[in-house]
């Protein structure tokens, strides 16, 4: 399991994917995702697990928040979806991330449970399929 601290919000967590966002099946690791659309990269990412940290550590109801990685120019904001709920003894929830750069804007599906010291840690991150 990696862990990823930020100093900015004093949080950290972990991904169970070993640290590796998936876009479309890929990894990822270039600038164009699936159907030519913009895919988030690593640092992007980064920035947009942290704004989920810090929306579901706060835990408000429909709350969301902004996240900009300013050398990218990426931006976009997480939102919690629907309540908590509980998952092998842990807190739980799932969230939806909007992914924005330039003229392209996609969205991705993330879940999310407490660690035994209440920080949150990121299991999934990938893009959202409507159903």
């Amino acid at each position: 399991m990696v862990m990823i601290g930020f100093g900015a919000g004093g949080c950290s967590f972990s991904r169970g994917d070993g640290g590796l966002a998936k876009f479309g099946g890929d990894e990822v690791t270039g600038s164009v995702g699936p159907g030519g659309q913009a895919a988030p990269t690593e640092t992007d990412l980064a920035f947009a697990r942290n704004a989920a940290s810090d929306v579901l550590t706060r835990g408000d109801k429909d709350a969301s928040q902004p996240w900009e990685n300013p050398e990218t120019g990426a931006r976009g904001s997480v939102t919690p979806l629907a309540q908590a709920y509980s998952s092998e003894g842990r807190t739980c929830r799932d969230f939806l991330a909007s992914y924005v750069k330039g003229n392209s804007e996609s969205w991705l599906q993330g879940a999310a449970c407490q660690s035994g010291h209440g920080q949150w840690e990121i299991h999934t991150l990938k893009p959202w399929r409507q159903s």
